[in-house]
């Protein structure tokens, strides 16, 4: 198999979080008192997974298509901006292989909530649920995660060139 057939990315986000904001993760309304700070909704979980396919696709990240400097990225739906992503990706001839992902936070608790997250993101990257795994953690009280100000995500993507069936030999 040679390079070109499938690459990996790594993403990585963080946001403060703050009372008054909506706390969105995985593009699903959670329920609790602060919600993450960001130009965008700041769902950390999404902008990881936006900047692992981005990565891996050797399009640079989040930032340089989505900038916080940008009028018309303020407020916005992270789910927009990952669906500009896998379309991104699909103009280099790549599309989602499978997703690994973990949040960090003290709370709330996140277990509850990836049922639905794996089935937003599903939907909104035109995959199966089994292509996507969200795991949650917490920081054992250590750092700014530890102290609840904020939250991160760490997402880890393949992609495969389309047309490639990797079960051939």
């Amino acid at each position: 198999m040679n390079g070109e057939l499938i690459r990996v990315g790594f993403g990585y986000d963080v946001h403060r979080l703050v009372e008054g904001r909506d706390l969105w993760l995985g593009g699903v309304k959670i329920e609790h008192p602060e919600g993450l700070l960001g130009h965008s909704d700041a769902d950390v979980l999404i902008h990881a997974i936006c900047d692992a396919l981005l990565g891996a696709a050797n399009m640079r990240d989040i930032g340089f298509h989505f900038p916080d400097t940008a009028s018309e990225t303020l407020n916005i739906d992270s789910k927009l901006l990952l669906e500009k992503t896998i379309a991104l990706i699909a103009t280099k001839g790549y599309r989602l292989g499978n997703i690994d992902t973990t949040i960090c936070a003290e709370q709330p608790k996140i277990n509850p909530h990836i049922p639905a997250m794996k089935a937003c993101l599903a939907r909104l990257m035109q995959t199966d649920e089994d292509c996507i795994s969200i795991k949650a953690t917490t920081n054992e009280r250590m750092g700014f995660v530890g102290r609840q100000e904020g939250m991160a995500a760490y997402a880890t993507v393949l992609i495969v060139k389309r047309g490639t069936n990797l079960t051939e030999e």
